[in-house]
């Protein structure tokens, strides 16, 4: 993951009212994103994760470019969890509190019985793949394994569901370690 790491001590920190938000190409698209390094978290991402799921499950919109190329490198097909509604039948409604708001998103595409495998970007507070999870277990899906690029240690509050990282991260005064 040396890509991975040297990229996190490049990142820009932004300060929103007291959340040190972490700025990164995978997580953003900003600074711009180096296919090398996007290839490096999907490769990590297929080594650690369980693949053994009929669906990949990704929210929108920050977790989808890295789900993507995960589904591609799989041929595991891929749902997003989008924040819109399309009033389709099984459409699942989820509340999301973060730590920089709240919103709404809705599931579509998953079914009772389903394996699924759910990938994001960055797990910060747990507030979007918490609520993700226990949906999807509502709905009477197995989620398998939940699997992201970057888990921010000192604020990750998933204790419910095991989530593989490929890399570990705490920010303190504008500056990342890695773990």
């Amino acid at each position: 993951m040396e890509k991975l790491e040297a990229s996190l001590h490049e990142a820009p920190i932004v300060d929103q009212d007291g959340y040190e938000y972490l700025v990164h190409p995978i997580s953003n698209g900003i600074p711009l994103l180096d296919p090398t390094l996007l290839r490096e978290a999907v490769i990590g991402l297929m080594r650690e994760t369980d693949l053994d799921v009929d669906k990949i499950v990704a929210p929108e919109a920050t977790g989808i470019h890295v789900a993507t190329a995960l589904s591609l490198q799989t041929d595991i097909p891929l749902v997003v969890v989008r924040k819109r509604e399309y009033g389709l039948d099984g459409e699942v409604p989820l509340d999301v509190t973060t730590a920089y708001g709240e919103s709404e998103l809705f599931i579509n595409d998953v079914e009772r019985g389903d394996r699924v495998l759910v990938i994001d970007d960055l797990l910060a507070t747990g507030g979007t793949l918490g609520a993700i999870c226990t949906a999807l277990e509502g709905i009477g899906a197995e989620v398998v394994d939940v699997g992201v690029v970057i888990r921010k240690l000192d604020q990750s509050g998933l204790d419910e569901f095991d989530v593989t990282s490929l890399v570990d991260i705490s920010i303190e005064d504008g500056e990342v370690t890695v773990h």
